[in-house]
């Protein structure tokens, strides 16, 4: 099967399962799940991808064995976030970008944490570049550890069980077979839809703001005085 790379030709989904097989997926879901450096490796198109070779009898392996695995490596790549955070702390807020670091990244990653609660670990596990983050600040934050375990293991059930029995099962399908570009890229659109539209409301946010400050007051126009008496009022 080719695909059409949606990037560098080594961040190919067919590339890099041909390449790696089973042990080099295993360790990029381990290490988009919690490592920083892991933020830009191509997740959900991957684990499609994957379930649709393990239909075709390209990837030799049991199915049930490949979704084990990838929730295994899930659970633990947050695992490992989760430590990370907690190790590093607010130092994490005050790094310096570089060429794989972003501090917007783990600003949006906050916001995401804190507007969603404990359940943004699973929510997130959809969510490209968040879902790195999220257990990182899940540390940070220092959630309770017994309730992190908890949605940790649903989230990486929901998403590395989930989008590679859906690859399976749609794999059997021909129009997906002679459609797999167009597929691959659908995924991808899909998958950063929640990040355009955090995007945007956070753009519409702070236009209000902006508006809200040009007319004296956060909330909107100056309130008028107490008792209907100004400053100018006759006494």
């Amino acid at each position: 099967m080719n695909t059409l790379a949606l990037g560098p030709s080594w961040l190919d989904p067919d590339y890099l399962l041909n390449t790696f097989g089973l042990p080099g997926l295993l360790l990029i879901v381990f290490a988009e799940s919690g490592l920083l450096i892991g933020f830009f490796l191509p997740g959900d198109s991957l684990l499609f991808t994957t379930g649709l070779l393990v239909t075709t009898g390209q990837l030799k392996y049991p199915l049930w064995l490949v979704c084990t695995l990838i929730a295994v490596a899930a659970i633990v790549g947050d695992q490992v976030g989760y430590l990370f955070g907690r190790k590093v702390g607010p130092a994490l807020f005050k790094r310096p970008d570089s060429r794989l670091f972003k501090q917007e990244n783990v600003e949006k990653a906050h916001e995401f944490f804190e507007k969603h609660g404990p359940k943004s670990l699973v929510l997130a596990r959809f969510v490209p570049i968040v879902r790195t983050f999220t257990p990182i600040i899940a540390g940070v934050s220092r959630m309770n550890y017994r309730l992190f375990v908890i949605y940790n293991i649903v989230g990486a059930i929901l998403w590395g069980v989930g989008v590679t029995v859906l690859g399976a099962m749609l794999g059997k399908i021909d129009f997906v077979h002679e459609h797999i570009e167009m597929i691959l890229i659908l995924i991808v659109l899909i998958s950063v839809v929640p990040i355009v539209v955090e995007v945007l409301r956070a753009r519409s946010q702070g236009k209000k703001a902006a508006a809200a400050e040009a007319l004296g007051t956060p909330d909107g126009p100056p309130a008028p005085p107490a008792n209907g008496r100004g400053r100018h009022a006759k006494r």
